[in-house]
This record gives C-alpha cells, structure tokens and sequence, in this order.
C-alpha cells in the first residue's frame, strides 16, 4: 500500500482538519528509465501554503494544487527499484516525491545525495532548498560586504537561521526579528546573532529595529511579508538591499487583503533596491553553496535546529504548527522507522 495525503479543501485563514485527506493507493512500479523511491524523511514547508489556495490568489510562478492531488515538496527517500544505470537499490536521493511512501522518479530531477558524512536530513535543511534559499537569496542578491548590518525576520525559522548564520560567517553584523523570548535567545546564545528584537514585545517595531542597527540596515532578509518590510524600510541605510524571500504572514491573504508598502520613499532617498528570489534562477550556484556550507557545518559555524517527528499520520498536525508560532527550526517527519533504523545501525 501506498500511503498519500491529498488536498481535501482550500485552506483559509485557519488551517482546519478537513484541508488534508488520506488517500491510500497501490504501490507504483518504476518503468524504463525510471526509478522508484521509498521515502523515509519527509519535511512540512510553509511555503506549500500558497500552492494550496486556488488560482486567483496563489504564487504566479506555481500551479496551484488541485482538489484531490497528493500534497507535498522536497523529501529523501532510498531507491527501492531502479530501471536507470545511474542509480541502484539502497541509493540515497532528494527530490519532489511529496507526502506518501512511495513515488516514481527520473533522474532528470532526482539528486543522489551523500549521506557518509552528513545525516540524510541536512538534505531537507541547510543542504536542501531552505539553505540554497538562504545562501542564494543573501550571497547572489544580498551581496553582502564585511562589516555590514544584517536583519534577518522570522530569523527562528529555518530558512531565516540559515540566513543569519550564513551572514554572521560572512563577517556581517546580524539582527534577527522573531516571536517570543525563548526564539530570541536561541538566535542570540545559539546561534551567534548579535542582537534580536521579540516582535511580540515591541510596539514600535521601527522604532526597535532603529535601536539595534544606529548606522541603517544594509540588508533586509525577509520571510514574513508586506507589513514587516513596511516596518523596516524607514531604517536602511544608503544603498540598503531587501531580499524576498518569503512572506509566511500574507500567504493565506487575498491580494486585496495584503498589506500594502507605504514608506516608498526610502527607495528614492537611500537608493534602495528590493528583489524577490525564485531560488531555482541560480541552480548554477547551487554546487558553491553546497560545498561552503558543508566547510561551515564541518567547522561547527552553521547549525540548524531539527525536529523530527515520527508517524505518517503527524504530517497534517506538522504542517499547521508552522503558522501558529509554536515551531521552531526544521520541522520533518520520519515515515519509514524501518529504514530509518537500518541507517543508525539499530
């Protein structure tokens, strides 16, 4: 059996238990030149959200998600059959193979990944699409230079902390936004962030971010959306870059409920310059980026906090943790305890 979760309904501002439905199928069988893949680790990624809504107020560069299709992003599974001379059984791969046990692949877009030195999942975190998101998102269009100042929001979550981390080894100074004391702390005492500023706690967020940075911002890094950047603009310095990212507040907002950006006219006066990244336009830098966060992470100077859950039924619980402030980190579930104790020699 093929254990699936598909999209029941569109979700609203709520993410309520009827968004997801188990849909259990046959097992699929590889053809010529294909490959079939057992997942084992299967990550929840807030950016799925958009996809999930329907076309009117989705993501241009994504179809969205229709009714009744199996859900999902970026997991690692091994090869359990492979009709491709490129791979074999007991292979290790990363790919979209989404939220069941089962998927069939090409290697046209399955990566055989190495997992003698590094844990399978780092393949879902710095390794995969949160870290290439933040090392390109901040080396190719933040372009930072020694010195600079950093602010990073929803700085606790995992593609911000990467991004921070990433910033911090650069040789920037980094300031992280995030929601709650204990979020701040990791930011400062864990992971080497020079400051943080609890959103929660500040009526002025401009204001703050304006205390912690005196010289400007020269970089703005963000997850969260419209109103969040509207907050910071006021405070960047000359020639400041914003790098969107994400927009985890807006995601679940009809463009006619998104809050709109106001202080305009800091891109006139401090000559500005705001750019979103769609990550895959810089595959060809995803080899560097790999390669200098492994050195990082070898030198113990790039580290993410995971959380992996075990049992196929906690992907939907999993996934609506990510918008109601109660997870931090990289949030994975483990699907298949069999393999998962084969690795760890169990």
């Amino acid at each position: 059996m093929n254990r699936r979760w598909v999209l029941a309904s569109r979700p609203g501002a709520v993410l309520g238990d009827d968004i997801f439905r188990r849909d259990d199928g046959a097992v699929p069988v590889a053809g010529a030149g294909e490959i079939l893949v057992r997942n084992v680790y299967v990550p929840v990624d807030p950016g799925m959200r958009p996809a999930m809504m329907d076309v009117a107020i989705g993501v241009d560069a994504f179809e969205p998600i229709p009714l009744g299709a199996v859900v999902g992003y970026m997991t690692v599974g091994r090869v359990e059959q492979s009709r491709d001379p490129s791979f074999v059984a007991g292979d290790w791969v990363t790919d979209m193979l989404l939220w069941q046990d089962y998927a069939v692949t090409t290697g046209r877009t399955a990566r055989k990944i190495d997992c003698t030195t590094v844990p399978p999942t780092a393949w879902l975190g710095i390794l995969g699409i949160p870290g290439l998101s933040a090392w390109c998102g901040l080396v190719c269009l933040g372009m930072p230079r020694r010195g600079e100042t950093v602010v990073v929001t929803s700085a606790a979550g995992t593609v911000g902390s990467i991004a921070g981390q990433i910033a911090r080894n650069l040789g920037c100074r980094v300031i992280g936004i995030a929601g709650g004391e204990n979020k701040c702390r990791y930011l400062t005492e864990r992971l080497g962030f020079d400051a943080a500023i609890d959103y929660h706690a500040v009526t002025d967020l401009t204001g703050a971010i304006r205390e912690a940075c005196p010289d400007g911002v020269d970089i703005l890094f963000d997850n969260v959306g419209n109103e969040m950047v509207d907050a910071a603009l006021p405070t960047m310095a000359v020639a400041g870059r914003v790098v969107i990212c994400g927009q985890i507040a807006d995601y679940h907002l009809a463009p006619d409920d998104r809050p709109g950006i106001r202080n305009t006219g800091r891109f006139v006066s401090h000559r500005l310059t705001m750019r979103g990244l769609f990550v895959y336009d810089h595959a060809e830098r995803f080899d560097d980026a790999i390669a200098q966060m492994i050195g990082w992470m070898d030198a113990g100077d790039l580290i993410l906090e995971e959380h992996i859950l075990g049992g196929f039924e906690r992907l939907p619980s999993s996934f609506a943790s990510l918008f109601d402030g109660s997870s931090s980190g990289r949030l994975i579930v483990r699907i298949d305890e069999s393999l998962d104790r084969d690795i760890q020699g169990e």
